[in-house]
């Protein structure tokens, strides 16, 4: 949990260690918001004229034709809001309805773009067998209702450390890199209508305000308001992801991004965890993972999925089966291709999770 950007693990263990740049052609890992709209979030991110990952699905993998072409994520803001595809949809209003993004301070742009090393890690063993039986375990696990409930007027705080890898093109010549490891901090308001992201390297140091008409799928909220019978939650995944999905993109691929986003920068009630883990162990071709590492290095089971080569990893404590982070890994590598096999395209750690009393206050701070 102390892991400092300038420090990563030795290969054998883990050489890797979420998400937002400039706008540019970008390549994206298999299923990672592929099914959110090509031309929307390009008139998104014309429109905010703010730091964005957000990857072209047609471009290729294995060249870039700008100076650097990020496989990752979703600006930090459009991440937030864009969890589950119809608040794609509503984002889209969202712009026109006046979504605001507001700069703390001066943004050095450079710094967004500082890579290094492609980072790499090795492959786990994938079990398809064993994943019901752990994602009951974890289901079990996030039934736990000993974490307080927000009030109204509080905000959902989460800290984490982030890091992407890229295709970087400069005079011809194409090479995979990778974005240091790095600190992130959200809140969110319980309607996600208002928030504060502090990323380094992506905000200013004061960072940047998160303000939208509507509220996104991904809030306090939102979430309370799902289906808790498995059944009937995945029904609900697979039709708002069916509504706004590429075509290319295997819907139950779509459907385990969509309910990964979930649980990552986000505060499920206990009832709706719950649900979530056993609404994935329904989708088709899940797999347990007998050890992955997550941004910080801490080693864990994961719960996983591949996709065009690619595999998406949710990781959790081997112990307590909470939930730590995710990461997306490449196991399956085309001729020619430059992102190699163990090659981690993204990886993400989950460092705290708090219910705050006011916008920008830390846990343990007096309001």
């Amino acid at each position: 949990m102390n892991a400092s950007p300038s420090h990563r693990p030795h290969p054998a263990e883990w050489t890797e260690t979420q998400s937002l740049l400039p706008s540019a052609e970008r390549d994206l890992p298999a299923g990672r918001h592929q099914f959110h709209k090509e031309q929307m979030m390009a008139r998104i991110h014309e429109d905010l004229r703010t730091p964005s990952r957000t990857p072209s699905h047609t471009s290729s993998r294995t060249s870039g034709t700008s100076p650097v072409a990020p496989l990752k994520r979703s600006n930090p803001f459009l991440r937030r809001t864009i969890l589950l595809p119809a608040a794609a949809l509503a984002l889209a209003g969202a712009v026109a309805g006046g979504l605001a993004l507001t700069d703390g301070g001066t943004q050095d742009d450079t710094t967004a773009l500082a890579t290094g090393p492609a980072l790499t890690t090795r492959i786990g063993a994938a079990d398809a067998k064993g994943a019901p039986q752990l994602l009951d375990r974890i289901s079990l696990a996030a039934a736990d209702t000993s974490a307080p409930t927000p009030r109204k007027g509080q905000y959902i705080y989460i800290a984490s450390k982030v890091a992407d890898t890229y295709i970087k093109t400069v005079g011809g010549k194409s090479e995979a890199v990778s974005s240091e490891l790095h600190s992130r901090q959200v809140w969110n308001s319980l309607d996600g209508r208002d928030g504060w992201l502090i990323e380094a390297g992506e905000t200013s140091d004061k960072g940047i305000t998160l303000k939208s008409n509507v509220p996104f799928s991904g809030a306090y909220n939102a979430l309370a308001g799902l289906p808790t019978d498995p059944a009937a939650l995945l029904r609900k995944i697979y039709q708002e992801s069916d509504a706004v999905r590429d075509p290319e993109v295997p819907r139950d691929q779509a459907a385990f991004v969509a309910i990964g986003d979930l649980l990552f920068e986000s505060y499920p009630p206990a009832e709706v965890g719950a649900a979530l883990y056993k609404a994935a162990a329904k989708i088709p071709g899940v797999v347990a993972v007998d050890d992955a590492v997550d941004a910080t290095g801490r080693h864990g089971v994961a719960i996983a999925r591949e996709s065009d080569g690619e595999r998406t990893e949710w990781i959790f404590d081997k112990k307590t089966l909470r939930f730590l982070g995710e990461r997306i890994v490449v196991v399956k590598a085309k001729a020619g291709d430059l992102l190699k096999v163990g090659t981690v395209t993204h990886t993400s750690a989950i460092t705290e999770r708090a219910v705050v009393d006011a916008n920008k206050q830390l846990p343990g701070q007096v309001s």
